[in-house]
């Protein structure tokens, strides 16, 4: 596989200081899987370009193993010597580590240069959506040309093969080139040849750094970097928004003279495929402000956040200083350290941490923790519950805990139909049990309100489409004062003795 890097910035031979490998000479590195080769073919003033030649041995890719995943022939016969891969992306590690960490030893000043530099692969793996390619690069600032290859040019009848030549533009440090490159071969290839583990999720984070947290498309790119480890993808997805939040928003200790400030997608209660669908439109946003001024509205001071994720709502809350507790609940003990990371509980003064508590504990236990509270939140969370233990939920929330002021939020499926790269009939991520029609969430709200002597009414959330809705709908429950006692409560588990953070 052969990857091809020019600079036509004179002098064009900067490049071989910022590569650390000199134009005059051609240098072998040795890898576990084969062999990497650096030359130049040209290196004049207005024009230099540099080659890695990667040689795979397929043979000791599986000597000493006892089978292989494709059979027999696929031992030996296979695209891995020949298709841009995590094969080249470990090259890269290796043989450009210098580069790869945006230093210069020789002229230092380079290293933080853009220069005009033109990156070619000839076969690249793009395998899925046909625009996977430019929906990767072009959010980065590259020109992307590509033409994708027959199967066999001797029988053009064949059609065409999963395969592309790529060659990105633009003028960039060669760190940010290698950077990409590295994280986005194995995205395309949408494979690797090695385990992947907690030490490859550091690896994207340490190497996305400067990038990640703000493409568009980062839930994909972390997904198929991890090779769809989905708990892998979640910590990734979620600690990325807190570097990104970390540029934009205010500590909570600082938080009682500031302003509201501005937030990204909430990464746990809505997992890494809703992001994709939904980072763009800064929807979770929307859906922050609108129920931040519900709660002002209603004037409640004490708050349960049932599915709080990793504590996007709570961490706008807790500015506020209406509001004397906050509680959030999660089933997941990983989201709750990510909250208490986003929380920053260990750091916060006691005047803050008084007012916040993090438990564990599910929603379809009766749970006499979260009792007593003015308001409970329940923020993109009933969908991934499955509709035979709504029921529980219901008299869990309505009927036990029942606080004077209920917020739901949902997706509405009809709007689905506005997102081009989603199919017809799939949901926004498969970890949906359902998603409601707004006549369905409108009839399930009133049921549940008349149901436990509450009032009900109904609010889009995000940009309104004049046929299908908003993207979210919600609804607030206010209870009915001097409404008639709700009936007792059926049997169900208890959990109320467990421990918080």
């Amino acid at each position: 596989m052969l990857l091809t890097l020019t600079n036509t910035q004179p002098p064009a031979t900067d490049l071989g200081f910022l590569l650390h490998k000199h134009p005059d000479r051609a240098q072998r590195y040795s890898l576990s899987f084969g062999a990497a080769h650096v030359f130049y073919p040209e290196a004049g003033e207005a024009r230099c370009t540099a080659c890695l030649l990667v040689d795979v041995d397929p043979v000791e890719l599986v000597r000493g193993k006892s089978r292989a995943g494709g059979g027999l022939l696929d031992q030996y016969v296979n695209d891995r010597p020949y298709a841009a891969s995590s094969f080249l992306s470990v090259a890269i590690g290796q043989v450009f580590s210098t580069a790869l960490t945006g230093r210069c030893a020789a002229r230092p000043e380079l290293a933080a240069q853009p220069l005009p530099l033109t990156a070619h692969l000839p076969v690249t793996p793009a395998r899925g959506d046909e625009d996977l390619v430019p929906a990767l690069f072009e959010p980065l600032g590259y020109e992307v040309e590509m033409a994708r290859l027959p199967l066999d040019e001797r029988f053009p009848d064949w059609g065409d093969s999963p395969y592309v030549s790529l060659t990105l533009s633009a003028t960039i440090t060669v760190k940010d080139l290698l950077s990409h490159l590295y994280v986005l071969l194995p995205v395309l290839d949408n494979a690797k040849h090695y385990w992947v583990g907690q030490d490859e999720l550091e690896k994207l984070l340490r190497h996305g750094a400067d990038w990640l947290a703000h493409h568009p498309d980062k839930g994909r790119i972390t997904r198929r970097y991890l090779r769809h480890k989905w708990s892998l993808a979640r910590e990734a997805l979620a600690r990325l928004e807190i570097v990104e939040d970390d540029s934009s928003e205010t500590a909570p200790d600082e938080a009682d003279s500031a302003g509201d400030a501005v937030a990204a997608p909430d990464l746990t209660s809505i997992t890494a495929e809703e992001v994709a669908v939904e980072a763009p439109l800064s929807l979770n946003e929307a859906r922050i402000q609108t129920v931040m001024a519900e709660l002002a509205a209603a004037g409640v001071e004490t708050v349960v956040d049932l599915g709080c994720g990793d504590g996007k709502l709570l961490s706008r809350l807790i500015k506020e200083r209406r509001f004397t507790r906050l509680v959030g609940l999660d089933v997941s003990a990983r989201a709750l350290e990510i909250a208490a990371d986003r929380l920053r509980l260990d750091r916060l003064p006691p005047r803050l941490r008084e007012r916040i508590q993090l438990w564990h504990g599910g929603l379809t236990y009766r749970d006499a923790r979260i009792e007593g509270f003015d308001a409970a939140t329940v923020i993109e969370v009933i969908e991934h519950l499955d509709e035979n233990r709504l029921a529980t939920f219901e008299r869990v929330l309505f009927q036990c805990a029942r606080p004077r002021l209920v917020i739901v939020t949902t997706p509405n499926v009809e709007y689905n139909v506005n997102y081009e790269f989603l199919p017809a009939g799939r949901l926004r991520h498969p970890d949906h049990r359902f998603e409601w029609t707004r006549a369905e969430f409108a009839s399930w709200g009133q049921r549940v309100a008349a149901a436990f002597g509450y009032a009900v009414r109904f609010v889009p959330v995000g940009e309104v489409d004049a046929t299908v809705g908003a993207p979210t709908q919600m609804a607030v429950f206010v209870r009915s004062e001097g409404s008639p006692s709700a009936p007792p409560p059926q049997p169900s588990p208890t959990r109320g003795e467990g421990g918080g953070a």
